[in-house]
């Protein structure tokens, strides 16, 4: 059985913390624009401290695989020392994909705090519940909406200079 054998559900109103860091996940979204990166940011937090906060680089790096929440949990598990991030709530702008979900449940990441949803590739909500999956050996807690409307804004406005 996993860590967090109740999920929750959307959260009606963010907590002030949920949307102090969401606002901090934002701004980590505004540095992936600026070089070109689809405008996600993710942020992790443990014991009421921010101790990773990352955007996508994939153009950047020129890697499929430097997802924000990728980053930032490379970068916590860093700072804890070791990869299990059992007390630790992820913050990111957009519903993680298929393969984020799944390392948010491989380093056991106790929350999650989604803002926008993503009805084409998302992975915790919209196409997949991974992330609170109980046939997994882990499942973080889910909330979703805080900053929402800022989040998805901010993906149009990325988007539509593209077209």
């Amino acid at each position: 059985m996993g860590s967090n054998p109740t999920p929750s559900a959307m959260s009606a109103s963010p907590s002030v913390p949920d949307d102090v860091w969401m606002h901090r996940a934002l701004d980590e979204a505004r540095a992936a624009e600026r070089h070109g990166d689809v405008p996600v940011g993710a942020v992790v937090v443990r014991d009421g401290a921010m101790i990773a906060a990352r955007h996508n680089e994939r153009e950047v790096r020129g890697d499929p695989t430097a997802h924000a929440e990728v980053l930032a949990l490379r970068d916590a598990a860093a700072a804890v020392g070791h990869w299990r991030l059992h007390d630790c709530t992820l913050y990111v702008t957009l519903e993680p994909c298929a393969m984020c979900a799944g390392a948010i449940v491989n380093a056991r990441v106790a929350r999650v705090v989604y803002a926008a949803t993503d009805p084409k590739a998302g992975a915790v909500r919209s196409l997949y519940e991974i992330a609170d999956d109980p046939r997994l050996n882990h499942r973080a807690l889910i909330d979703h909406g805080c900053r929402a409307d800022e989040s998805a804004a901010l993906l149009r406005a990325f988007f539509a200079a593209r077209r």
